[in-house]
């Protein structure tokens, strides 16, 4: 039998916290669970969890801040915020500080634990896709990177996540406004327009392969051709 996959789940309402720990647990996770931003941090640096669910409001240190060091260490670990926040700026700044997800209470707990495998799968596949092939370029997602022959190129993070998703669905049509919620944290016109100047940048960097397009199928999304 597989050992439990550990979880760190930041909570300050503690009757809450305990019925989604006893809830986990039943589904053969592994919870460590803390009240307080602080606990939460020292426990993420003890025993290294392979995913955090972490409350946006807490004592002694919120979730964006605890977030924002735990991904000065870890830059692929999964995050999930919880908040009882519901404003686009609140969901673009959890996105900001490193989040992948962002669930907004009250939740069900089947939402939950179906947000906690999709966001492990995703994990799992990059780390075995770290040197993908793009054309002619060979794109190091870990290491934010683009190599041709012996040219490297910096992508940035975002720039790294854009073409992950592209590669992932590449001669196939990704969805605009699925990946602009998640990667930006929402699909309005500012984000829209923000993503398009990526696209730009992205085909600037890929230009040495001439086989390699990214398309623009209007009303629908972006397509990578290679």
């Amino acid at each position: 039998m597989s050992l439990p996959i550990k979880i760190l789940l930041a909570e300050d309402e503690l009757a809450l916290g305990q019925i989604v720990k006893e809830s986990l647990e039943t589904r053969n996770f592994k919870v460590l669970f803390c009240d307080n931003g602080d606990t939460a941090f020292k426990t993420y640096v003890k025993e290294k969890p392979e995913l955090l669910v972490l409350d946006v409001m807490m004592p002694k240190k919120d979730g964006f801040t605890l977030a924002k060091e735990i991904r000065a260490q870890d830059k692929h670990i999964p995050i999930i915020f919880l908040t009882a926040k519901s404003q686009t700026k609140d969901v673009v700044e959890g996105f900001e500080h490193g989040g992948n997800d962002y669930l907004k209470k009250p939740f069900s707990m089947e939402e939950l634990i179906v947000r906690i495998h999709a966001l492990l799968d995703r994990n799992r596949l990059k780390k075995t896709k770290d040197q993908i092939k793009i054309g002619n370029y060979t794109f190091d997602y870990t290491k934010q990177k683009l190599t041709f022959n012996t040219e490297e190129v910096q992508l940035t993070h975002r720039e790294a996540e854009l073409l992950f998703h592209l590669s992932e669905t590449r001669n196939e049509i990704l969805d605009r406004s699925l990946i602009l919620k998640k990667i930006w944290g929402d699909d309005d016109f500012f984000n829209a327009r923000s993503m398009d100047v990526f696209i730009t940048k992205l085909r600037k960097k890929l230009k040495k392969d001439e086989n390699i397009q990214i398309v623009n199928v209007r009303g629908y999304g972006y397509k990578l051709i290679c």
